[in-house]
This record gives structure tokens, C-alpha cells and sequence, in this order.
């Protein structure tokens, strides 16, 4: 077979498309779900419909299209569910500032039908950007299959299961405190506000004590919310206190007087002991409130600004300008005390940043606790495993200590809330179908303004994009999943509500495992974020990007220019070289290969460059072994190999069939591996196996029986040549099946060019997954190549240390047992041509050699190379003392990096790891070279 077969390097920009439309167009992705064979299914955690492929989608959609492409190759009916999530506050969020910036309006400015309709306008233009990436990473979802949560199917479940829960009386509508974003002017969950310490102050103020001269002093991080003080507490214990609960204080600023109430929510020992309570916002005061019957005045509006009740020199101002205002005023009036720097732990919406107000309003709501029963007990009874397992305590925590949660959001992109209400007689309808007059009293009916949460579509997703609320086949084929994988940041806002969701309605738990991937931070452990200009690109790896073009993307991307410039002068530093072009391949192969137990993968393009390397390592053996393949017939080495199994033939030597036998234990490790979820463990077990045991070993021994003498062709040596020219295509076609899950587009060009048996189908993807052939595995082989292999790399070892040229070929004693010596007698050629010496074999401790290096393997080997005539003794004695200066330098940078205790405080535990195995190399290097310098006297 020609060279040509393969081209002289791989070209990722022209491979992958080409196969990514050839499994497309031949339904390769797609699974029946009438098939009778076991079914295998995944549900794709759905991206946002406003976002591109990141980092984060990124490794959860390899490991889900390993875990698929995995089972399919195994037989299974392998289906993974591709959708995208409708976002609404992402929608709104973009959208509207859009409409700021090209308008100068608000969504309201145009009304609910026009901004509906601009936002699907939108979705049908923009929204299948991120399908498109992940079609390019190679991912094998069943694109005919692809869902939206706000599809015709999406939208009928949805208002089926919120009619049952209504019915049941497990979704009410009450007034509660709630998460306001006023920018966004929408509720949020308390799983969408990241509470952060921010700089703030500790303000003491003076409440006049009615009917006396004294002053009641309160401490408050918020002053402003003072306009809406009904009462002050103390703790009902607090001895500088007792005396005064049941007295009231005027309220400083407006004409009210406030009870002083007793109540242990306070903290004597914060502040002055005592605190305003402003029961509308602030969610413990609430609380208070109801203990203590205190009134309730909301003097915040929807918008964050001052409203009456309170006094009018306050109303229509922000809350920041309010809170200045008071506190001047306070001040002028003599009833302001102390100000004191303090952190403060303030709660802000995830999506607008905004400062979130604490407000009680009428929304809403799920019972959630009365759910979290049988999802508890799921999981209890492990009808639902988490990987890691640690993980199972995270969720039991939240489960177990769940809230009501708050579905109405006050937005306009969503599933509108079924309910209408009737006011002339107050009656609420919810119901599967619109009504047309109040069934009452036949009067008008207006709809509910609000949309449900993102998060009640999604709880749905596993059974609603297959057909519930109808009896299809596909939900008996396909639900419960199999398994999950998502990141460990959405246990709560997503897994535990489809385990409620799916237990409640479908009376099965949705997914059968649930694994939760690391999280991808940059190399230094840094979250990846765009204004700290770390971002390292998913599809930047895959087709390459310039310097120019990461820092043009900024100029867009952050408008704040103070926060673009560090983010770009952090970019210059990272990406100072660009982003070559490495291929959707090397990319997902290196996020496997790095998945291991811990919780963080530290991601560099350097990283990516060194997985791309071995994805080029098995083009090169892969080109190598088709330029000599020619008069290879796959069926003839079949009938060989089916004769080296009955013990009939004799072309198999010792490397043929060790490399068999180890083929065969890489095969079992890799599906162990990925049987447990260690992804990571699998792809490294192929990697070792690919460049350190089939490139480095087995094909550098196959070359003399490869190699054929065209002047002086030998007949005899023909069936030798096609054994080791089997062996060699059996292991990388082999191979090649193990990987592709993991490297599907070069394995499936490779593959391809391979000779092999006709009976095989048109794709790789649709071949059998490797599976252990028990007759294959040889512990003899294996046995005695790991003594070959360790004497040739001892023999390597000393050359290297006393700088032997490559090129010479020197004379090396082996002083063994007898048993070993026969080992040696037999396979000296591997040795020979492995360590380029020739062997002299001899009893243990025969070595009569004067001047010569020599090394110690395992308890009774030892070898020996005379260095006489071989070295410059001198000038090599020179050399290694040059050598262990330099690594006694290198030991005592270690050492005190591993001393220092602000580095070994703040690094985390896998750089520390990195940092003590260095260390210890450059002490294994020290003591080889110390002994190498001993040995020439």
C-alpha cells in the first residue's frame, strides 16, 4: 500500500468536516426507539439558547459522547437527547440591551406581543449557534430529536404538569418574602444571588425612647431601610434591655413611634444588642414580625427606589441616594452614632448584578418539601448513585433542608402561568386549555401576567422531550436514563428538581447515575472568566486564533475599558503566541485525560498541545505501518491467528505476542475504567499503550521483519513479514476502536485506509468495541518482555549518563542466573537493536571489567559497560559534576518553594503534588549521577 494512503502530517480543518457529514447523512447518530436491543440513554443538559460552546460544555459533552459512542460500539440502542434551553433572563438580558442601545426603549415601551415577537425573530436566528459548535466537536447527539424548552411538545407538558401539581395542591399562590432584582424586575431564586463580602459600613443610629430623654442606639448595615421601621428588638435575655421591651421609640425622620419588642433572633452581642426591624424587607425581620405582630410598610419599589409610606423628601429616590440622604439627615440631627468600616454580605443577581432587594410579595410557589420525600429516598435507597460518591452529601443536605420554591418570574420570554382571575367575584381558574369566561359567575378573565422559572421546564426535560404527557414508545424505551452529567454548581438548581419532577410523575427516578464533572479553571487555577481575559475558547483550540483576534473579541465583548485592559494584558501574557489550530480531537482527548477525581482541571493551551502531539504520534504509526502493509490480505492473517490459538503455528515470536496479550489488558482497563466513570483512567491507559508500548516498542521490533531486501528478496522470511504485518494492523485496529470514543474524526480517517476483513461495517462507529480475548493473554510474554524491556532501558540509562553517543554501538556484559541468561540467549536481538550495544552474558558477579559503569536490576542482574577507550574519562568526570551542581541547585529551589508557607498555604494540592515530584526526580537524577562519578574511581 502506498504512503500516500495518508498524508505526511494530519490536517484536522479538512478531516473532521468531511466525517462529520458522512454520520450525519447516514443517520449514524440516530437511535429507533422500536430497536429490541438494550437501550442506553443520555440527556444532554441543555445549553442556553443565548450561549456559544465554552469550556464547561465543552467537557461534559465529550464525557456524555464517550459514555454514547462507548455503548453504541457495544451494542446498545444509544441515544442522546439534544436540546436547548429557552434562558429567559438571558433572553431579556441581551435582548434588552439591545433595544437600550439600537432604541433607546424598554421592553415595555414596546408591549408584550412585539418583544415576544422580536425575541423568536431572534431564537430562529441566533439560537442554533451552539448545536452548530457542538456538531463540530464531533458530539453524536440524534440531532433528530433536538428539542427547545419552548417547543409545541415542551410547552403542553409543561402546562400539564402544572394543572396536576395545582390540582394536588402542590403548587399555591402565596405571599412570602422574595428575591427582588430590581434591573431585571423579576424574582430570582435564592440559588440565582451569589452573596459576596463587599466594603461597607456599620452604621449606629439614636431612636428617641418615648416619654424619656434617652436614646435606644441600632446597628444597621442599611440605614436607608430605617423609612420603613415597624419595631426594634432586643433579645428578651439581654439585661441592658429587659426594662425597656414593651416601650416605643420615636422613628427619627418620619412622625411614627415603634414598639421595642423581645426576641432571640438577635445577636446580644453584634452591634449595640439592639436592631431596627423592617419587616417588608429584610427576610429574618419578616420572620420577627410574625412573632411579634409588628406592621409591615414596603417603602422600596419594584424599580429600587423610595416609596411612600415613607416621608415624601424620600420618594422616587434610589436606594443609594436614599441612603446618603438619611444618614446626612440623621447626622444634622444629632441622631447618628458611630460609623464603622464593615464587610458586608451582600446578595446579587447572578444574571444583572444588581443588589438584591428582600421583598414580600404574592407569587407562586411549589411545595417543594412534600416532593423532596420520595427524591430523598431514592437516592437513600440507591435507585440513584452520585459519582463522586462525596457528592450524594451535598445533595442530601440541600434535599433535606429544602424551601418552597418561587416559580412565577416577571418576565415576558417563558411559559406564561395558567391561571386567570375573575375580578368582579375573585375566582382563579388554572386549567390544560384557555377559558373563555370565569365558570362562576361568566365573567371576564384576565391571564396571569407572569412566566414560570427557566428551571420548571428543565425539571421536566428527561420525560417532556419524550412525548409526556402521552404514553409514547419512546418514553418506554428510553426513560429512566441511564445516566447524568452535568457540573456539581447545578445540584440544585436542576438535578434535585428532575428527581422530584420524575419521581412524582413518572414514578421512576430519571437517571440511574449522576456524574458530576470537574470544573475547568485556567493553569493557574483561576475561574475562567472574559474580564479577567482567561477564557481559553473551545473552538479556538479547534481551528486556531490569533493574538489579534482573542484581544478584538475583548473590545466587544467587555465595554468597560478600565476592566478590558487588564483583561487584555492577562490575555497578552497566556496567549502571547496565539491559538494554533489543534483540532475538535486533541481538544476532547486532553479534557478526558485530564478528568480525574479532583475537582478542578487546570486547562493551558501547552496542555492541549502535548494530547494534540499524541493524536499526531498515531498518525505517524499509523503511516508508518500503511507504507508497509503492501501484500497484506486481512483474511489469510485471520487463518494465522486462528492457527497460533490452536498452538499450530510458529510465526508468532515473543513480541507478537506480548504486544497481543497487552492489547488485550489495555482493552479490559479501558472498559473497567469507563464501566466506573474514571475517564481519565481510560484515556491514559490507550495514550501509554499507543506511544510507549505499540510506538516505542512493538514497532521498532517489527521493523527487521517488516523490512523487505528488494535486491535480494528471501522467500522464507514472506509468512514472518504477514504475521508481523497482521499483528501490526490487528493492533492499531484495535486501538483505534478503544479511542474513538474519545478521538472519533482521525480514528475514523484512520481507520478507514486500514486493510482489513470485508465483513466489517462502512463505519467505526458502528463497529464492535473492543472486548478481552482470554486465549489472547499471555502472562509468559508479558513476563519476560518486562525483563527485556527493563534491561535495554538500564542499558539506555547508563549511555545517557555517561553521554554515549547515540550513534556507537558498544559492548555491554549482562551478568544473570542461568535462567535469565537463557531468556537473554534467546531474545538478545530485542536487547541488541533496543539499547544499540552487543551483549556478553555471564553468571552473577563474573564482571571482571577494570574501569567500567554499571547498573543493578531488580536482585540479581547487573550490567555492565566498560568504559576504557569508550569516554574522556576526565573531561566526563568534569561533565557529571557539572550535572549534580545543576541538580543540587534545582533541589534547593524545590525545597524552598516547599518551605515557604504563603505557597503552601495557597496552591492547591495538585500543584504542591507537581512541585514534590520534581523535587524527588531531581534527587533520583542527583544519586544516578553521584554513583555514575564513584564508578570512574
Amino acid at each position: 500500500m502506498s504512503s500516500s494512503a495518508l498524508s505526511k502530517q494530519y490536517d484536522p480543518s479538512e478531516v473532521e468536516p468531511r466525517w462529520l457529514r458522512f454520520w450525519l447523512t447516514n443517520g449514524y447518530f440516530h437511535a429507533d426507539e422500536t430497536t429490541p436491543t438494550v437501550p442506553y440513554s443520555i440527556t444532554l443538559p441543555p445549553p442556553n439558547v443565548t450561549g456559544s460552546l465554552h469550556m464547561g460544555h465543552a467537557l461534559g459533552s465529550t464525557l456524555q459522547d464517550i459514555l454514547i459512542r462507548w455503548r453504541r460500539m457495544q451494542g446498545s440502542n444509544a441515544m442522546w437527547m439534544p436540546g436547548t434551553d429557552h434562558a429567559s433572563i438571558a433572553v431579556h438580558t441581551l435582548l434588552e440591551k439591545d433595544l437600550q442601545t439600537r432604541e433607546r426603549k424598554t421592553r415595555f415601551d414596546l408591549g408584550r406581543d412585539e418583544f415576544l415577537r422580536r425575541a423568536w425573530i431572534w431564537k430562529e436566528r441566533s439560537g442554533s449557534r451552539i448545536s452548530e459548535q457542538e456538531k463540530l466537536m464531533g458530539f453524536s447527539l440524534d440531532w433528530q430529536r433536538e428539542r427547545f424548552t419552548m417547543d409545541e411538545g415542551s410547552n403542553r407538558a409543561v402546562r400539564e404538569a402544572f394543572v396536576r401539581l395545582y390540582e394536588q395542591q402542590l403548587i399555591y399562590r402565596g405571599k412570602k418574602m422574595i428575591n427582588w432584582d430590581p434591573i431585571s424586575e423579576t424574582v430570582v431564586s435564592d440559588l440565582e444571588v451569589d452573596t459576596v463580602e463587599e466594603d461597607g459600613s456599620l452604621w449606629e443610629l439614636r431612636y428617641p425612647i418615648e416619654g424619656t430623654d434617652e436614646f435606644l442606639t441600632v446597628a444597621t448595615t442599611r440605614p436607608e431601610t430605617m423609612l420603613g421601621d415597624t419595631g426594634v428588638a432586643v433579645h428578651p435575655e439581654d439585661a441592658r434591655y429587659i426594662h425597656l421591651i414593651g416601650k416605643r421609640v420615636r422613628l427619627p425622620l418620619t412622625d411614627r413611634t415603634i414598639p421595642i419588642v423581645g426576641d432571640t433572633f438577635v445577636e446580644k452581642d453584634f452591634g449595640s444588642g439592639a436592631v431596627k426591624v423592617t419587616p417588608a424587607h429584610d427576610p429574618n425581620d419578616y420572620e420577627c414580625s410574625k412573632r411579634c405582630g409588628l406592621e409591615i410598610l414596603q417603602v422600596i419599589d419594584l424599580k429600587g427606589r423610595i416609596q411612600a409610606p415613607a416621608p415624601a423628601a424620600y420618594v422616587g429616590l434610589t436606594v443609594d441616594e436614599a441612603r446618603k440622604q438619611v444618614v446626612a439627615d440623621l447626622e444634622a440631627q444629632g441622631l447618628l452614632g458611630a460609623v464603622k468600616p464593615h464587610k458586608v454580605p451582600r446578595g446579587r443577581s447572578q444574571r444583572s448584578g444588581a443588589v438584591i432587594e428582600p421583598m414580600l410579595m404574592v407569587q407562586w410557589f411549589v411545595n417543594a418539601q412534600q416532593l423532596a420525600g420520595p427524591a430523598i429516598e431514592a437516592v437513600e435507597k440507591g435507585r440513584t448513585k452520585f459519582v463522586p460518591e462525596a457528592q450524594t452529601k451535598t445533595y442530601m443536605h440541600w434535599m433535606t433542608n429544602i424551601k418552597d420554591w418561587c416559580i412565577s418570574r416577571q418576565l415576558w420570554w417563558g411559559h406564561r402561568i395558567p391561571a386567570w382571575y375573575c375580578d368582579p367575584c375573585e375566582e382563579v381558574v388554572v386549567a390544560r386549555q384557555d377559558p373563555t369566561a370565569c365558570p362562576k359567575c361568566g365573567g371576564a378573565l384576565r391571564q396571569d401576567e407572569d412566566i414560570l422559572d427557566t428551571w420548571f421546564s428543565s425539571a421536566l426535560w428527561p420525560f417532556s422531550t419524550l412525548g409526556w404527557p402521552d404514553k409514547t414508545r419512546e418514553l418506554t424505551t428510553f426513560y429512566p436514563n441511564n445516566v447524568l452529567v452535568t457540573g456539581p454548581d447545578i445540584i440544585f438548581f436542576w438535578v434535585a428538581r428532575m428527581m422530584m419532577m420524575g419521581i412524582h410523575f413518572m414514578g421512576k427516578v430519571p437517571f440511574r447515575t449522576v456524574y458530576l464533572t470537574s470544573i475547568v479553571t485556567d493553569e493557574n487555577g483561576e475561574k475562567m472568566s472574559k474580564t479577567k481575559g482567561n477564557v481559553v475558547d473551545p473552538l479556538d483550540v479547534v481551528h486556531g486564533a490569533t493574538l489579534d483576534q482573542i484581544l478584538e473579541r475583548m473590545d466587544t465583548d467587555i465595554p468597560d475599558p478600565k476592566k478590558r485592559e487588564a483583561a487584555q494584558k492577562t490575555a497578552r501574557k497566556l496567549f502571547a503566541k496565539g491559538i494554533p489550530a489543534m483540532g475538535a480531537d486533541a481538544l476532547r482527548f486532553t479534557l478526558a485525560a485530564l478528568n480525574t477525581s479532583g475537582r478542578y482541571i487546570r486547562l493551558s493551551v501547552d496542555r492541549v498541545e502535548g494530547y494534540r502531539n499524541f493524536i499526531n504520534k498515531l498518525w505517524n504509526a499509523s503511516r508508518f505501518a500503511l507504507m508497509n502493509l503492501d501484500g497484506y490480505d486481512p483474511d489469510r492473517f485471520e487463518q494465522q491467528l486462528a492457527n497460533s490459538k490452536a498452538g499450530t503455528a510458529e510465526l508468532f515470536g515473543l513480541p507478537e505476542r506480548w504486544i497481543l496479550s497487552r492489547l488485550q489488558r489495555v482493552s479490559g482497563e479501558v472498559d473497567q475504567a469507563l464501566e466506573g466513570f474514571r475517564f481519565a483512567d481510560a484515556a491514559n491507559a490507550i495514550y501509554q499503550f499507543v506511544w510507549h508500548e505499540l510506538c516505542d516498542w512493538y514497532i521498532e521490533m517489527a521493523k527487521p521483519s517488516l523490512y523487505v531486501n528488494n535486491a535480494d528478496p528471501d522467500p522464507s522470511r514472506e509468512p514472518r513479514r504477514h504475521a508481523a504485518q497482521g499483528v501490526l494492523a490487528t493492533c492499531l485496529e484495535t486501538t483505534l476502536r478503544l479511542l474513538h470514543p474519545f478521538a472519533p474524526y482521525v480514528t475514523e480517517e484512520i481507520w478507514q485506509k486500514l486493510p482489513k476483513p470485508q465483513a466489517l461495517p462502512a463505519s467505526l462507529m458502528v463497529t464492535v468495541y473492543p472486548r478481552v480475548e482470554d486465549v489472547r493473554l499471555d502472562a509468559d510474554a508479558e513476563q519476560k518482555m518486562a525483563l527485556l524491556q527493563e534491561i535495554t532501558v538500564g542499558v539506555r540509562m547508563l549511555r545517557g549518563t555517561y553521554n554515549v553517543p547515540p550513534s556507537w554501538s558498544v559492548p555491554v556484559e549482562i551478568h544473570a542466573p542461568e535462567a535469565t541468561r537463557a531468556i537473554l540467549e534467546r531474545h538478545r536481538d530485542i536487547v541488541e537493536n533496543g539499547a544499540k550495544v552487543t551483549l556478553t552474558l555471564g553468571g552473577a558477579g563474573t564482571s571482571t571489567a577494570a574501569q567500567s559503569a554499571k547498573a543493578v536490576i531488580g536482585a540479581d542482574v547487573e550490567i555492565v559497560m566498560p568504559l576504557s577507550g569508550l569516554i574522556d574519562v576526565a573531561a566526563e568526570k568534569t561533565r557529571i559534576g557539572k550535572e549534580i551542581a545543576k541538580a543540587e541547585k534545582e533541589i534547593a529551589y524545590y525545597e524552598r518553594k516547599l518551605a515557604d508557607e504563603k505557597f503552601m498555604a495557597r496552591a492547591p494540592a495538585d500543584v504542591v503534588l507537581e512541585q514534590r515530584t520534581r523535587k524527588a526526580e531531581e534527587e533520583a537524577r542527583k544519586a544516578r549521577l553521584v554513583e555514575a562519578l564513584a564508578q570512574l574511581g
